[in-house]
């Protein structure tokens, strides 16, 4: 039976993880974050309020969203301090030859004189020039932390290799019916966050192995995935354009035991 007020269409605040990994910059990034892709106008909005009373702390966007304008409202509607909320967006690989003038609109339209991470969307076409262009907006002071989505450990050793710099972080999508072992543990041994998208998508929620445990413990199948992320230390941003589920997926104030996060890793195998 679920556990009463832990996200099954409650109104109580949930219980909300403190889970986070330390970035190079001495900053810490919430390893439960926000996702606001599909997420547009006023909806975008409400939704990104919505996530701040719940608890999130950690708001993904990226230029082609099209809704950074709406995340930042949502924000500054929150009454929260700059500061406490981490904030993240990204920049599409065709604009490498403009990135600086990408990151300064993105920080107009957001109203933020800095983001905490700024993302190189997928790999370019030469992505060790782009890269640099990553690490002088960093040094410029308009990005806190600079990394990578879509890349390969290959990728990531490349850009590394040629400018002695890591991403702080690797977005990719992830899940337990994507786990491989040897990707988390090249990401770990670089010192590089793996940050997963798209967790909860691709079957994972109706997988036998997600829901067995997730009616056993009381939870949804949403939070069990979640919970394997910040299990794993990996970042997770959950997207929902529905209140309950939005303040479900932040509800994560339990653990997997070993056995499960085991069976769950075995999905991927």
């Amino acid at each position: 039976m679920p556990v009463p007020g832990r996200g099954r269409g409650s109104r109580m605040r949930p219980d909300v993880p403190a889970d986070a990994a330390t970035l190079p910059s001495g900053r810490s990034i919430p390893l439960l974050g926000f996702g606001t892709w599909r997420l547009e106008g006023d909806s975008a909005q409400a939704c990104v309020e919505e996530a701040l009373t719940a608890g999130y702390r950690h708001l993904d966007t990226a230029t082609i969203y099209g809704n950074e304008t709406e995340v930042g409202a949502g924000l500054r509607a929150s009454g929260l301090d700059r500061d406490d909320v981490f904030v993240t967006t990204k920049c599409p690989p065709e604009r490498a030859s403009d990135a600086r003038e990408v990151l300064e609109e993105s920080l107009s339209l957001l109203q933020l004189d800095a983001v905490d991470l700024w993302l190189v969307h997928w790999p370019p076409s030469d992505p060790v020039a782009m890269w640099e262009a990553f690490l002088q907006a960093q040094a410029d002071g308009l990005a806190r932390d600079v990394g990578v989505s879509n890349f390969s450990l290959a990728q990531l050793d490349e850009v590394t290799g040629a400018t002695g710099v890591a991403p702080a972080v690797n977005q990719i999508k992830w899940s337990p019916l994507l786990f491989d072992r040897a990707v988390l543990a090249g990401h770990v041994d670089r010192r590089i966050v793996l940050e997963g998208y798209s967790g909860l998508k691709g079957g994972t929620l109706e997988h036998p192995v997600v829901t067995g445990i997730a009616s056993r413990l009381g939870r949804t199948p949403a939070q069990v995935v979640n919970r394997w992320h910040l299990d794993h230390g990996t970042v997770t941003i959950p997207k929902s354009a529905t209140p309950e589920r939005i303040r479900s997926n932040v509800d994560l104030a339990f653990r997997l035991s070993a056995d499960d996060l085991a069976a769950l890793d075995a999905l991927g195998q």
